[in-house]
């Protein structure tokens, strides 16, 4: 005789409430999507002292988002100075440095040529010059950026 025994499958149906679509919000510049490599660059600029490199920001970065690589720094940043959320300027060194616009107050840069140290400058009167430049030729002045190549006080007293 045979042993014949019956086997079922049970199955059993949940109905789980779906979790509702997010769609991502575009970034309100150049109509691209919003990235959390992108969002986190930005806050290591916002959250830094300024003038970080690039390599300085993907330190920080990582602690927020191990993952992330070099090149994913270097075209955010890329991207962020395109839209006008971040400014970028190269001193005598060659490293680009780069700090969030308009968080901080306007200003310029007096940069060593020899060492390649900086200074933010900020002078009123230079401000009206140009203002009155940009008047004097029909220009609407929308920004601008001054850098001051020279030597500090230290390497021109060498």
């Amino acid at each position: 005789m045979t042993d014949r025994r019956a086997y079922g499958i049970m199955i059993i149906v949940i109905n789980m409430p779906r979790k509702p679509f997010k769609k991502r919000k575009n970034c309100e510049c150049q109509g691209a999507r919003r990235s959390s490599r992108r969002d986190a660059i930005l806050e290591v600029l916002v959250s830094g002292p300024g003038h970080l490199s690039a390599e300085e920001i993907h330190l920080a970065a990582r602690k927020r988002l191990p993952g992330i690589g070099i090149a994913t720094v270097y075209r955010a940043l890329k991207f962020l100075c395109g839209c006008g959320k971040a400014s970028e300027f190269i001193p005598a060194d060659g490293v680009a440095r780069y700090e969030p616009a308009g968080s901080r107050a306007h200003h310029d840069h007096l940069i060593c040529t020899a060492c390649g140290s900086f200074i933010e400058a900020v002078d009123p009167e230079i401000e009206r010059l140009q203002e009155r430049l940009a008047a004097r030729h029909g220009f609407k002045l929308s920004s601008h950026k001054l850098e001051i190549y020279g030597l500090c006080p230290g390497c021109a007293r060498k």
